[in-house]
């Protein structure tokens, strides 16, 4: 089974759209997803599955909607991917600047059009790099400050993305490789 993880995008923020991590992993064990862990409150789910991404993605999002009643948009990416994409992190110097660095995670490609329209942006000293499907953030300041955030993203490339920090990406690299007996 491929080792993947699933990142809910906009649960339990600011005391909305409340999902508890346990409730959270019992509901993805009834799916069938195997070796399920879940790390911190916004929504990061390591699990091992052999189904497609797509399929896995929409039957959580339906899950969560009959569950909790609200939608909540998943992006699943296997973790060999995402330790690959980590990699290619073209704002990490090293571990000083690592406060810093952030990843928006796109749930579609988005179209040649908006791609060429958003590289037009600039905010610095923010600064950010689309690859592939990873939208790589430097701020020079507080995230939430800074206008290249998820939601300004979403707007300009017309897909839904969700944000982790650099040490949360880190974390789920790190879990995703290990041998589920060692938790």
């Amino acid at each position: 089974m491929k080792r993947k993880i699933a990142l809910l995008r906009g649960i339990n923020v600011g005391g909305k759209r409340k999902i508890i991590m346990a409730d959270l992993k019992t509901l993805c064990q009834k799916l069938d997803w195997h070796n399920v862990q879940t790390y911190i409150q916004s929504g990061n789910i390591i699990f091992e599955s052999n189904a497609n991404n797509t399929t896995l993605e929409k039957v959580l999002e339906n899950t969560i909607k009959e569950q909790y009643g609200f939608d909540v948009p998943v992006i699943v990416i296997n973790a060999e991917k995402l330790q690959a994409e980590m990699l290619k992190n073209p704002f990490y110097a090293d571990k000083a600047n690592s406060k810093r660095l952030y990843i928006t995670f796109l749930k579609d490609k988005p179209t040649a059009k908006k791609l060429e329209k958003i590289a037009k942006y600039n905010y610095e000293p923010d600064k950010f790099e689309l690859i592939n499907k990873s939208i790589f953030i430097y701020c020079e300041g507080k995230y939430h400050l800074s206008k290249l955030n998820t939601t300004f993203f979403e707007k300009k490339l017309g897909v839904i993305a969700t944000t982790r920090n650099w040490k949360t990406v880190l974390k789920l690299v790190m879990l995703s490789k290990l041998n589920y007996n060692e938790c």
